[in-house]
């Protein structure tokens, strides 16, 4: 026998997808998860605070050459991931509302 040529609508709970349905059909994130990823994000912020600020205490010290090519490495990446978990704050604080 084929397959019914009508798409079937394939409903999953909250607690399977995290998710919660609106009327005007956009998704939005279950408020406890939402609640956590803030939280982690907010701990992730804090932490990339402390690798920056180090990262600028060590610029002021004497560097060989080769060890200022490392520290701006890490420099960058650290103003990569501050940027990234700013952004996914205001993605979940845009959820959250």
């Amino acid at each position: 026998m084929p397959a019914s040529s009508k798409p079937q609508s394939v409903k999953k709970s909250v607690a399977e997808t995290g998710v919660v349905g609106e009327p005007d059909g956009a998704t939005k994130m279950a408020l406890t998860v939402n609640k956590q990823l803030r939280s982690l994000a907010h701990d992730l912020s804090n932490s990339l605070e402390t690798i920056m600020q180090a990262s600028y205490l060590l610029a002021q010290a004497e560097l060989k050459e080769a060890d200022k090519k490392w520290l701006e490495m890490v420099e960058s990446a650290s103003r990569d991931a501050a940027r990234i978990s700013r952004e996914m704050r205001e993605i979940l604080r845009a959820q959250g509302e």
